[in-house]
């Protein structure tokens, strides 16, 4: 018995070890075979060592490639504290350079840490102050590469590009927005080291950061900077509390400038407010439209045949009675009888009225829904907000009075620009975008491709010429008139809007604005200009936005390549206003009749005969009146 108790005891010694073996045998090809990468990595981190190498940002570029935001090779401190051995050297001196205290760079010298990088006063320094830390030549002290974000054009276009922090990351705008593809990623040059993290004579291996994707925009840099000079004008001129202009192309919804004020420098971003910074004034600001919005309740009537512009008259008496208001026009007196055209030239506010009664409430806030307004536009820019509408539920009779020539709605600058667009290029409602592709930056393929989207068609085709034809004639003869441009088919509309507080309306102090498109009967550009509470000036539309406007307009057209239009409406000028007069052709005539078709002119003739053989300006052409005429004469 005591013999057999022996032998199980042996065999189950033995069946324990053989457990024992097999469990270790299986560890071993576990660690091996499964752990074998993690293990061999951690074992890496205890010799071998990175200096991290930034990748590049990827590049901002207008449609025409112009750079709008690129980098700037830098450099930054990072410090290897066991390889340090003159610590005091090295914390006397340091600290000098880069302007901390002895105590702060000793904090980072002593630190405990494979790698120390002294932030954030040692990160993206300048080439002087690099040139001094490599001069210390101390072992442990390294400089690695490092972008800095830089915007060539300043202010230029600050709020749609954003700013970076000091890591290079977007913090708003499209830097924001597009972080992920802007981004690049970090490369290192790796090298080893012993236990005590001494430099090992050994090889580095270098690891190639990868650069962020670049990003083309929408935006055509010309106009863009039309628009900052005009805008920079307007505060110098009127000391406006806020400005803001917008172009868009309106047959693809593409955002071709932007921009407001108060603007910020994205490279100095830290001397703004957050308020400063984050309101982009054309998506986020909301406020009473004013009679740019009669856009609006025009197209409707046309859309619904409520209104024949040239046959059907209105008597403007100066006011008129809705319920228990008395809505005034802006004219004393008002316009006595007029055509409905005259009406829209006119920017009459009982007209409108008029037209909005004809429309209903229900209908001419459908169409409000389907131009866009109390929804977002779905720009790809953060912050847009979504203006108010009216519930149709709250619109009575003063209401929908109000509305028709844009009183009592709020809205946002890039609704107003896209609703326009809608009503001027055949009646189609596009998705407005800034972004046209993000490129690859190795290969330049496009990864992202954003194209015109259509929302909606609005109206008819037939119902959008006779819109840009009445707006047409709104800056040729009508309350528009310092948007014209002798030769080209200006369109457009103005707006002098009170401005509310707390819920009362403010006296003397309106946010006057301007839409404009040329060429009229093929519009290229849409442009809007607001301008708020401008100081020493009569506050019209007409008189502050429109010029602003014409001047950003007459840019575009060398910008577009927009020629001069054939039929475009004769301005019908006023005594106090330089008058254009179009040149008769008198190249083949006889002297004698030249003289009369010539008259008002400043004639110098050149030459021999009495034929005239040439003549400058061409015959066509609108020049101010009392020009310069030179005639060449012949015989034949």
């Amino acid at each position: 018995m005591f013999f057999k108790d022996i032998h199980i005891k042996i065999r189950l010694f033995f069946v324990i070890v053989i457990i024992l073996f097999l469990l270790i045998v299986g560890k071993v090809i576990y660690i091996q075979v499964f752990e074998y990468d993690k293990l061999s990595s951690l074992s890496s981190d205890l010799w071998s060592r990175n200096l991290p190498i930034e990748g590049n940002r990827g590049i901002i570029y207008d449609r025409n490639n112009t750079v709008l935001a690129d980098n700037i090779t830098t450099t930054s401190l990072v410090l290897i504290p066991n390889q340090i051995k003159e610590k005091e050297k090295a914390i006397k001196e340091l600290s000098k350079i880069i302007g901390v205290s002895e105590k702060e760079m000793e904090k980072h010298v002593n630190k405990k840490a494979s790698i120390e990088r002294v932030h954030p006063e040692g990160r993206r320094l300048s080439f002087d102050i690099a040139d001094k830390i490599a001069a210390l030549n101390i072992d442990g002290v390294y400089l690695v590469k490092e972008s800095k974000r830089n915007y060539p054009y300043d202010k230029n276009l600050s709020h749609v590009l954003g700013y970076v922090g000091i890591d290079n990351q977007g913090l708003s705008g499209l830097e924001l927005k597009y972080d992920k593809y802007l981004t690049g990623k970090y490369g290192s040059i790796k090298y080893f080291s012993d236990a005590k993290g001494n430099k090992l004579k050994l090889s580095e291996i270098y690891e190639q950061p990868q650069d962020g994707m670049n990003v083309v925009l929408t935006i055509d840099n010309e106009i863009q900077m039309a628009v900052e000079r005009e805008l920079d004008n307007a505060m110098s001129k009127y000391n406006p509390e806020k400005a803001l202009a917008i172009v868009m192309d309106p047959n693809s919804g593409e955002i071709l400038a932007m921009s407001s004020r108060p603007n910020f420098s994205p490279s100095n971003y830290q001397k703004y407010t957050l308020e400063e910074i984050n309101r982009n004034l054309p998506i986020w600001m909301n406020y009473e439209p004013g009679s740019t919005f009669k856009i609006i309740t025009l197209a409707t009537a046309l859309e619904e045949n409520l209104v024949d512009l040239e046959k059907e008259h209105f008597y403007d008496g100066g006011s008129v009675r809705v319920a228990n208001a008395k809505i005034k026009c802006w004219k004393a007196g008002g316009h006595g009888e007029q055509t409905f055209l005259q009406v829209v030239e006119n920017s009459c506010n009982p007209g409108f009225v008029a037209l909005g009664q004809r429309i209903g409430k229900e209908k001419l806030f459908e169409y409000i829904d389907k131009f866009g307004f109390g929804e977002k536009t779905g720009i790809d820019l953060n912050g847009e907000a979504t203006g108010i509408i009216f519930n149709l539920d709250q619109v009575g009779e003063v209401e929908l009075a109000t509305t028709a020539f844009g009183q009592g709605v709020s809205v946002t600058p890039i609704q107003q620009i896209t609703a326009v667009s809608a009503a001027i290029n055949g009646g189609k409602l596009y998705k407005p975008y800034i972004v046209k592709n993000i490129l690859e930056p190795e290969t330049n393929t496009s990864i992202v491709t954003n194209k015109k989207q259509l929302i909606r068609n609005v109206i008819s085709e037939k119902t959008s010429k006779k819109v840009a034809s009445a707006l047409e004639s709104v800056v040729a003869n009508g309350s528009g008139r310092n948007a014209y441009i002798e030769g080209y088919s200006v369109g457009g509309k103005t707006g002098t809007a009170q401005k509310v507080k707390d819920g009362a309306y403010m006296q003397g102090n309106y946010i006057l604005s301007f839409i404009g498109f040329l060429p009229s009967d093929d519009p290229k550009a849409v442009v809007y200009v607001a301008i708020d509470n401008p100081k020493g000036v009569v506050q019209y539309g007409g008189t502050v936005a429109a010029p602003i406007a014409k001047a950003i307009m007459e840019d575009i057209i060398p910008a577009l390549d927009i020629k001069k239009s054939k039929k475009n409406k004769e301005k019908k000028y006023q005594l106090w206003e330089k008058k254009y007069v179009t040149v008769p052709n008198v190249t083949g005539k006889k002297l004698d009749k030249v003289k009369g078709l010539l008259y008002g002119f400043d004639v110098k003739y050149t030459g021999t005969g009495d034929v005239v053989k040439f003549q400058s300006p061409k015959a066509g052409e609108r020049v101010p009146e009392g020009s310069k005429i030179r005639i060449l004469l012949s015989d034949k």
